[in-house]
């Protein structure tokens, strides 16, 4: 697995629903108006353009802080 590719595929059922996979597993289903919206955007990227889309839908985007949320005082129970 190379740097761009983060594990993500999608498919599409008859029904309209788009099904996002990471690594095997099914993390989230999209219906209506947001699956649309999806394979809209989706179609015209490139593969590493298409994981990152993946990864901000899914919520599954590192954003850096990781680490410093466990010191976070919220976080200290």
């Amino acid at each position: 697995m190379n740097e761009s590719d983060l594990g993500f595929s999608n498919r599409q059922s008859k029904n309209g629903d788009v099904s996002i996979d990471r690594q095997g597993r099914s993390v989230t289903t999209l219906r209506g108006k947001a699956a649309i919206d999806f394979i809209d955007e989706v179609e015209g990227l490139e593969h590493s353009e298409q994981q990152q889309l993946m990864a901000r839908v899914t919520g599954n985007y590192k954003c850096g802080n990781e680490r410093l949320a466990s010191e976070h005082p919220r976080n200290k129970r």
